[in-house]
């Protein structure tokens, strides 16, 4: 089906561009994150994908800038850095012939794990059918069937979230410790896996060193944070990190117009957000908007693609 038929544009000049986001591509579905696709929905989503023109990033913001955009102008990029992106993502993207920017924390390759991944599989293998969390003033939770499991995850990571990010990290240690989980330490990239993806074609960006929300550090912080990705990154794969994408990425709450300033500073091309809606010639390339249609069937995702072209974009002023 072709991309007019779903609300193209026939002057190239009106033609916007779509990003997708993803995170992780599971190998199978997990009840603990359910929004995460698996690898069989992944293949589905790139199927339906067909009638959009699928471009690398780095040329669509370049034709972005230029106006010369094409009709169904599209990019996927994945956020944080996890091991799924190569072992699982990567072969699906190859066999559709398609390629992806892969936005990274830098401070978690080689056995590093997010504040929310410790909260997660605290949560996933606790033994207990309740996890005690009255010492830590966040109350008791059960766990006594996958759906509450599920609950006590999201209730959790939603009041760590915009904690100072030392605080977070060492609360959600705390979490993990009651929970006597031992956790995983393979969830996140390794440099050559990495340099392996690069290698296959697909475009590295910087996620910050350790994924801080820039609203809630110093301005200190961030700058060190947004610069050091970079040059982290760039150590490993050896070429240039000229793409950023904010840490969570809501204008105003995530981010302001001062760390907009600080990417661009730091030598950035392009920096990309988590608003809804699609970027138009003359869009501000530092507050580029991102979402993903997690419908379950090829109309539904469509249509959510058509009303977020009709959405307005939202930006940090």
């Amino acid at each position: 089906m072709s991309w007019a038929k779903w609300g193209g544009g026939s002057a190239a000049s009106a033609n916007p561009l779509s990003l997708l986001i993803f995170h992780r591509v599971l190998p199978h579905p997990d009840p603990l994150n359910p929004y995460e696709p698996d690898a069989a929905h992944f293949d589905q989503m790139l199927r339906w994908l067909r009638g959009y023109t699928v471009l690398p990033l780095e040329q669509a913001i370049r034709r972005l800038r230029e106006g010369s955009l094409p009709a169904g102008a599209l990019s996927i990029t994945f956020d944080d850095g996890y091991a799924d992106n190569h072992d699982v993502a990567l072969p699906i993207l190859r066999r559709h012939g398609m390629s992806a920017t892969f936005f990274i924390s830098s401070a978690y390759l080689d056995g590093g794990r997010m504040w929310s991944d410790t909260l997660v599989e605290a949560v996933r293998r606790c033994s207990a059918d309740v996890l005690d969390l009255d010492d830590l003033l966040l109350g008791r939770h059960r766990l006594d069937s996958p759906a509450a499991r599920r609950h006590a995850a999201r209730l959790l990571l939603t009041r760590l979230k915009y904690m100072e990010p030392g605080a977070r990290d060492r609360c959600a240690q705390q979490v993990a410790r009651a929970a006597r989980a031992r956790l995983p330490d393979d969830l996140m990239l390794s440099r050559a896996q990495l340099r392996a993806m690069h290698g296959a074609g697909m475009t590295i960006g910087s996620h910050t060193r350790t994924h801080p929300i820039l609203t809630t550090v110093p301005d200190d912080v961030a700058r060190d944070e947004i610069v050091a990705s970079r040059d982290d990154l760039e150590a490993v794969i050896d070429a240039p990190v000229t793409l950023f994408a904010y840490p969570n990425g809501r204008p105003r709450t995530d981010y302001h117009p001062r760390h907009c300033e600080m990417v661009r500073r730091a030598g950035y091309s392009a920096a990309l957000t988590t608003a809804s809606g699609v970027s138009r010639t003359g869009a501000d390339l530092y507050q580029l908007p991102r979402f993903t249609p997690w419908d379950r069937t090829a109309l539904r995702f469509r249509l959510r693609m058509l009303l977020n072209k009709r959405q307005p974009t939202e930006v940090a002023l």
